[in-house]
């Protein structure tokens, strides 16, 4: 789901994505980079406006781990899968990741498909909010 609001406010995108939404932008969006983010979200990725995404990964850095733990659901994910999820959830591009790992750009897009099953995730918003909640990646990693 796409969300397009004229309101930039924290409460509304909080809500939006906790209502299941994978992309947020304003309305004053450009038309082509609109049509952009249907495909983006159509194809399973998440998008937030730019004034939006900063604010985001402030607010989920600022919060303490919910466990000391690592959750048991990555017990599932391969050493491979558990390095692209690590490098996902530092915002890395799928063409960054193939690169640093020295794999194809689809062998990358396998893994993250996998480590998102997996883990239960929709999409890449819900992988790295997912890591900062859980002490996986810490900000300034």
């Amino acid at each position: 789901m796409l969300v397009l609001t004229t309101f930039d406010l924290d409460e509304y995108v909080y809500e939006a994505l906790r209502a299941g939404a994978s992309g947020f932008l304003l309305k004053d969006t450009p038309a082509e980079q609109l049509v952009d983010a249907v495909r983006v979200v159509a194809d399973g990725n998440g998008l937030l406006a730019p004034s939006v995404t900063r604010r985001l990964i402030e607010e989920v850095a600022k919060r303490p781990p919910a466990r000391t733990e690592p959750p048991p659901e990555l017990e599932d994910l391969t050493p491979r899968e558990a390095e692209v999820f690590e490098l996902v959830a530092k915002g890395l591009s799928n063409a960054e990741i193939a690169e640093r790992l020295v794999v194809s750009e689809t062998t990358v897009k396998t893994h993250v498909a996998h480590t998102l099953s997996k883990l239960g995730l929709r999409d890449r918003v819900q992988a790295v909010v997912f890591a900062y909640e859980n002490g996986l990646v810490r900000p300034g990693d």
